[in-house]
């Protein structure tokens, strides 16, 4: 019984040691890194890292990024990227460590990087013993991830104040609950700067090459005139940023006759964000009527799926379109003078059918707007749609034009 013990103590004074030395390469890999950026907040953070990152090229910083959303990437000073790989392709904030690791060894003037923790307690730890960032975003507080962090929006934006940097900045474009991310900045002496998106102009959004917003782009702007960039070239570098591969677009397919608008907006999961995609794509004229809402249920997201039947009642679309599953979680949702326009295609169809169906239940030049959360179902639509060909808008004139009937011509012998 004594070997035993003695095995087991060893074993753990050899861990111990382990996690030491570690801990002391992680600090050192830090300490190599002037300004760390952490990004946190329920929506957007990926494009905000990647408008951070824009901008601070823009300036000529050396600066290495990290998404996590979609699709994790590690972003390199020359603004080439490459996914990041997981054992098992499970999330782990551990790997924080290896992405510091490796992003000492570029020498970067600054480490921009996302928030990956949803517990509380993790979003503490990833800050104070993980990033230990200089410079905190906390873009906005919406409905999402409440059985961690909830139940309600204050204490999610309580939850989210943890990963403020104690002593240094945080950056933020929420409203509602500004007094209580005041209060909890006050807490850790940082000081919260919160930004205004309408000081970024209608012209200045044009620039961008894909879709975007002002209070994101307000955010990354703050950033980096924190770390001495000017404005014209922090825009600059944004413009020239790619964009997060779950970032809001709209693809115009056809399939035969059929030509559709579809808007891949499954990267806004909670109902706020996703009415304010379909507002910004409406307001471009991206998308139009008639309108398809597409919902995407998952088993592991009933409460979510629930939401999305919810909302419809506000953007009143003339198809409602359910796949994955549990759909019923979705329909039960939906209000009664809806119920109607329901087409439900729930369970899991062979890629072909499925795209069959959804495309069946729109008429030509239709919008469909694709919400709730992109894994499962989702995924195999957007491949079978990059399959497609595409159409240019010039043709919804072309066959509005041959649809006008001409006018009867009389006196003119035949």
């Amino acid at each position: 019984m004594l070997y035993l013990y003695v095995i087991f103590t060893l074993c753990f004074l050899g861990l111990l040691g382990a996690g030491v030395i570690e801990q002391r390469n992680h600090e050192r890999n830090l300490a190599t890194i002037p300004h760390r950026v952490l990004v946190n907040g329920i929506r957007g953070k990926s494009s905000i890292t990647r408008l951070c990152a824009g901008a601070l090229r823009g300036g000529h910083l050396q600066v290495v990024a990290k998404t996590t959303g979609t699709a994790a990437r590690f972003i390199f000073p020359d603004a080439t990227e490459e996914p990041v790989h997981r054992k098992f392709g499970i999330a782990n904030v551990v790997e924080q460590i290896g992405i510091v690791r490796r992003a000492a060894v570029y020498h970067p003037d600054a480490l921009v990087i996302e928030c990956m923790a949803v517990m509380p307690a993790l979003q503490e730890i990833n800050q104070s013993k993980l990033i230990k960032s200089d410079i905190g975003v906390l873009c906005n507080v919406r409905e999402d991830h409440l059985a961690e962090m909830g139940p309600t929006l204050d204490d999610v934006a309580r939850s989210l104040s943890k990963s403020m940097a104690v002593g240094g900045i945080c950056v933020t474009a929420e409203r509602e609950r500004l007094p209580i991310l005041r209060e909890e900045a006050d807490k850790r002496r940082c000081r919260l700067i919160a930004v205004d998106p309408e000081s970024v102009t209608d012209e200045e959004m044009s620039h961008f090459g894909w879709i975007t917003f002002k209070e994101n782009v307000a955010i990354a702007l703050a950033v980096a005139e924190l770390l001495g960039v000017d404005r014209a070239s922090a825009l600059q570098g944004m413009w020239d940023a790619p964009p997060d591969p779950g970032v809001l677009s709209v693809s115009r397919v056809r399939q035969g006759y059929k030509r559709v608008a579809f808007a891949n907006v499954f990267a806004a999961n909670d109902p706020e964000s996703t009415l304010m995609n379909i507002r910004q794509l409406e307001s471009q004229r991206l998308i139009g009527r008639p309108l398809a809402m597409l919902i995407n249920c998952r088993p592991d997201r009933v409460e979510r799926n629930g939401q999305m039947g919810t909302l419809t009642g506000q953007v009143e679309p003339d198809r409602i379109i359910l796949i994955g599953e549990p759909t019923r979680s979705a329909a039960s949702a939906v209000p009664e003078q809806l119920r109607s326009r329901v087409v439900d295609l729930g369970g899991r169809m062979p890629p072909e059918r499925l795209l069959e169906e959804v495309l069946d239940a729109v008429t030509d030049l239709a919008s469909i707007v694709a919400c709730g959360n992109i894994h499962g179902q989702g995924e195999v639509l957007l491949h079978e749609l990059g399959a497609l060909p595409g159409w240019t808008a010039s043709e919804t004139h072309d066959a509005q034009a041959a649809a006008v009937p001409r006018p009867r011509q009389t006196g003119v012998p035949r």
